[in-house]
């Protein structure tokens, strides 16, 4: 089988050299010829993808790279290199020089080379010159190319996203006189999961699978022609963990957190560049919407959408909400909500939050605007355990039937203030527990439900 090859090649060599003595259009039927006697034998085709393009970095490059460690394809090869990817805590392996790894896309297996060059540079200095070689056999060329450069994109975008630090916005009249960056930065580290929230399993088990059936959900809410966005009012009393649930849903979907001040917001337009310059997969938040803005009239829950100015000719949907110092309408607020430009932008969470929902007007709360309500009540039984194991290591107490039965004899009080005192306490379980029993019982007394001797 060598020797036949071997004269395969020279005698495809010998052809080569004639070639330049032939007449043109024979040339030409030889070289096509050639080129299918090649395809034979040699049934791939091979694509290099460098590290640069001139002096620009090459993104396809880049691309590939995290598309490979996204997939854990590192993992079977020989050698790899430990690496950091940009504002991110975590390590991550590559392809080192000379390895290659295999996938397999749509039935098409695909052939990954790492190919590192060291050349001279304009200065004499060495250098390296790093590329990829992508090897396919040619009848897939052309069937699953284009596809699979999107699936390596959409990989390596997701995968920077959910391994970078994520950020807290925060928005003011200051940014708007200092020019185009209208949201100012910081690092957001809040440690709050689903794990440390004193809720119902239940009712976070449902906000969980919202929040999968949300990001899953692209071709669903394109086919029936609906911008990609979800609207969640969180409700209930000062203490119930409402920040914390916002700081949760963050950092279960590894999304940026866009905190909206609205007395900061002088008109609609300024309104509109904020929404612009939001990127896709953010959260953006509204708190104490009730606060924020006076959307009520103080005489009707609904006369925030039927106000008008007497000296302004808007309609009642577009009567006036007062901020401090300045003034965007109704409307305004609700195309940022589900309007024309709520839909400049793919993938967000917008959360809005109240201690009073019944100071909101209705046209904030239908469906399409704020999708799904959840009341973050006061502290339950379920809450409690939660409290306990987190803050003091305590799964079973002989005092913890006596805090379910207060909690469940009607007692108010927050997570937050349970928190407290589990917090002063925390050195000795039993005396935290303690304190607990004393403060609820406090509370149910002074609530006038329970006389002290009754309940004695």
């Amino acid at each position: 089988m060598k020797m036949e090859l071997s004269f395969l090649w020279t005698f495809l060599g010998c052809l080569a050299m004639v070639r330049g003595l032939l007449p043109v259009e024979f040339a030409e039927a030889l070289n096509r010829a050639l080129r299918m006697l090649s395809s034979y034998f040699v049934p791939y085709v091979v694509f290099e993808i460098p590290e640069f393009e001139g002096t620009s970095i090459n993104e396809l490059y880049k691309n590939v790279q995290l598309h490979l460690t996204a997939r854990d394809l590192c993992r079977s090869a020989r050698k790899t290199v430990l690496c950091r990817v940009k504002n991110s805590n975590n390590t991550t392996s590559t392809l080192a020089g000379g390895e290659g790894v295999m996938e397999t896309f749509e039935g098409a297996k695909i052939w990954w080379t790492h190919t590192v060059h060291g050349v001279k540079g304009s200065d004499g200095s060495n250098q390296d010159q790093r590329s990829y070689s992508m090897k396919v056999h040619r009848h897939d060329r052309d069937k699953i190319i284009p596809a699979y450069l999107d699936v390596i994109r959409e990989n390596a975008y997701n995968f920077q996203h959910k391994n970078r630090e994520m950020l807290l916005y925060s928005n003011n009249r200051s940014t708007f006189s200092m020019g185009r960056h209208l949201w100012q930065a910081v690092h957001f580290k809040h440690p709050a999961t689903f794990d440390t929230l004193a809720m119902e399993p239940s009712q976070l088990q449902s906000i969980k699978a919202d929040l999968d059936a949300f990001v899953a959900g692209k071709d669903y809410f394109q086919r029936v022609g609906r911008p990609w966005k979800r609207g969640y009012l969180l409700y209930g009393p000062a203490g119930s963990g409402k920040s914390s649930m916002i700081a949760a849903i963050a950092n279960y979907l590894k999304w940026d957190v866009y905190d909206l001040e609205l007395t900061q917001v002088r008109s609609n337009s300024e309104l509109k560049q904020l929404l612009i310059q939001t990127t896709n997969k953010s959260v953006i938040v509204i708190e104490d919407i009730d606060c924020s803005v006076c959307l009520s009239h103080p005489r009707s829950r609904r006369s925030a959408s039927t106000y008008t100015d007497p000296a302004s000719s808007e309609s009642p949907e577009q009567g006036r909400i007062e901020g401090d110092g300045g003034r965007i309408t109704l409307s305004g607020l609700l195309n940022f909500t589900d309007g024309l430009w709520s839909c400049c932008g793919n993938e967000r969470i917008l959360i809005f939050t109240t201690n009073h929902i019944e100071k909101l007007d209705d046209a904030l709360l239908r469906p399409g605007r704020m999708d799904l309500h959840i009341h973050m009540s006061y502290c339950t039984y379920a809450a409690f355990k939660t409290l306990v194991l987190n803050y003091l290591m305590l799964e079973s107490h002989y005092l913890f039937p006596k805090v379910e039965k207060l909690l469940r004899s009607g007692v108010k009080v927050t997570p937050a203030q349970v928190s407290e005192v589990l917090i002063q306490s925390r050195d000795s379980s039993s005396e935290a527990m303690e304190k607990v029993v004393a403060f609820l019982e406090h509370r149910l007394f002074s609530s006038g439900k329970i006389h002290p001797e009754t309940h004695a």
